[in-house]
């Protein structure tokens, strides 16, 4: 219904048949705030997705319509920069990034919308980006390999909308395998497929209804206090260049010289790296015991020494603590709202939904929206 409501948009207001791309949303199942410091993230592609009905007009002029907004944009090819229109910049960032790379990018019509919640912690904002890429290098035969597009995604993000993010989101909207979550080097951009089949549970998400409005500021200020513990123990080691360099040991060492908020943040980014290697350590043995006592121990990390989580993160994450059919849980994203993702057991799917429901209303009052994912490809053609 979706895509066929964007395609029918598409033909009303440029009367053209479009090219249909999708990207899809992403989870993060373990690894959070480790990305912009080197580290190691566990994601996987979700079956919420961002529909790109797209197709040249022959014009030097870029046609934007964003769908769920009903919202449109224009701009001349020669006239790309950033613009008051929010929602704009992450297309106009994504061109901006390739005329960078010396492609010529041709005008084009664009609408744009789908089912990836926004503000819920899955990445809309990465969907958007990386599928405006996918389908502009598809459209142009522009050459780009997938971690250039995820790359490009990346700078788009930084430069139009001002959000210093690490390659992660990016990178499962563009690389996600079915049935499997990618253990990515944040660094080396090397990453390891791990088969994770729901045979057994399910990965389900609950919505705190509390949009993360904070997320974009403390998220910068997070990377700020990370970098000051990084210049102090570049002074005992030159080769240190990010957290990713740090040990517990050599924290340890030094923590008379951290102030105590910079070195909670610290040693939970070092802490939180060593969460993911045996998170695959725990996938290969099958051992989703361990796998989900890793996520309780993430969000604590994030909740207690990162200081990233909310009252309504904590207590979703609480309700499911003495429930023995939830394997794991924790926050995920950003943070300060979003959605808390669980682990849970096909035979108790129901319960847990119920139980969610019976002891956490949103701030507005409401019932939570629960989210089943399935894990899904990359982003793609879609017709």
């Amino acid at each position: 219904m979706m895509v066929e409501k964007i395609v029918d948009a598409f033909k009303d207001r440029f009367g053209a048949e479009p090219v249909i791309f999708r990207a899809p949303g992403r989870v993060n199942l373990i690894g959070e705030h480790t990305d912009y410091n080197d580290g190691f993230v566990m994601p996987a592609a979700i079956d919420r997705y961002v529909y790109f009905a797209i197709k040249p007009n022959g014009q030097n002029v870029y046609r934007f319509h964003a769908f769920d907004l009903n919202k449109s944009f224009t701009t001349t090819t020669n006239l790309i920069s950033p613009s008051k229109s929010r929602w704009a910049n992450y297309l106009l960032g994504v061109i901006s990034q390739m005329i960078g790379y010396g492609k010529d990018i041709p005008g084009f019509d664009c609408v744009f919308g789908g089912n990836v919640p926004i503000g819920a912690g899955l990445s809309s904002s990465a969907a958007i980006e990386i599928g405006l890429a996918f389908a502009l290098n598809h459209i142009f035969s522009l050459g780009f390999t997938p971690m250039q597009l995820a790359l490009i995604g990346q700078k788009a993000e930084h430069e139009y909308a001002g959000v210093k993010c690490g390659i992660m989101d990016q990178f499962a909207s563009l690389h996600g395998k079915m049935n499997h979550v990618l253990k990515l080097d944040c660094r080396s951009l090397d990453f390891e497929p791990f088969e994770l089949r729901t045979d057994d549970f399910s990965i389900i998400l609950v919505n705190t209804g509390v949009k993360h409005s904070l997320a974009s500021s403390e998220y910068n200020i997070r990377r700020n206090e990370c970098q000051v513990g990084v210049d102090i123990l570049k002074k005992y080691n030159a080769n240190i260049s990010s957290l990713r360099d740090v040990s517990l040991d050599m924290l340890n060492e030094h923590k008379s010289e951290f102030d105590k908020k910079v070195w909670d943040r610290c040693s939970y980014v070092v802490e939180e790296n060593l969460r993911v290697k045996q998170a695959g350590e725990a996938l290969q043995n099958k051992d989703f015991q361990l796998f989900g006592r890793l996520m309780y121990q993430s969000h604590y990390g994030l909740k207690e020494k990162y200081e990233v989580s909310c009252p309504e993160l904590d207590k979703l994450v609480d309700i499911t603590e003495p429930l023995d059919y939830v394997l794991g849980s924790r926050m995920m994203g950003g943070g300060f709202g979003g959605c808390t993702i669980n682990l849970v057991r096909n035979t108790h799917i129901d319960q847990f939904i119920e139980q969610v429901k019976l002891h956490y209303k949103t701030p507005q009052g409401n019932t939570p929206d629960v989210i089943t994912c399935v894990i899904v490809n990359g982003a793609e053609l879609f017709s």
